[in-house]
C-alpha cells in the first residue's frame, strides 16, 4: 500500500488555547518514530458552507497501515487522544494510502 495519511478535521471548543494544543501534539509525535511527519494549519479562507464549521487541519504521514494503527494502538497517543478530544466541538477524521497525482518540482543542485 505505501505511505498512509491520517487527516484530521477540527473544530475547537470556545476557550480553548489551540498553541497548546498543538505543542503537546508536536511534542508526541516527535517522540513516536512511526510518524514520519506532521503538519496543522487554520483555514484561512472562512468560507462557512464549505468547511462546515471546521477550522484547523492536522495531518500525520505513516510509511505504512501498519505504522498508522501502531501510532493509533500506542498508550501516549491514547492519552494524548483524551485530551485532545476534551478540547474538540467536532472532529472528523480520515485514514488513506497516498496516491500522488503531481509530484512536487525536484530540489535545484546544491
Amino acid at each position: 500500500m505505501g505511505e498512509v495519511k491520517h487527516l484530521c478535521l477540527v473544530k475547537f471548543k470556545e476557550g480553548v488555547v489551540v498553541d497548546d494544543v498543538v505543542d503537546d501534539m508536536t511534542e508526541l509525535v516527535s517522540e513516536m518514530d512511526m510518524v514520519k511527519s506532521f503538519e496543522w494549519g487554520q483555514d484561512v479562507l472562512n468560507q462557512e458552507m464549505l468547511t462546515q464549521g471546521f477550522t484547523h487541519v492536522f495531518s500525520l504521514a505513516f510509511a505504512s497501515a501498519d505504522d498508522l494503527t501502531s501510532y493509533m494502538s500506542h498508550e501516549r497517543h491514547a492519552a494524548f487522544a483524551g485530551t485532545f478530544m476534551a478540547a474538540l466541538e467536532k472532529v472528523l477524521v480520515i485514514d488513506f494510502p497516498v496516491v500522488i497525482a503531481k509530484p512536487p518540482p525536484p530540489l535545484p543542485p546544491a
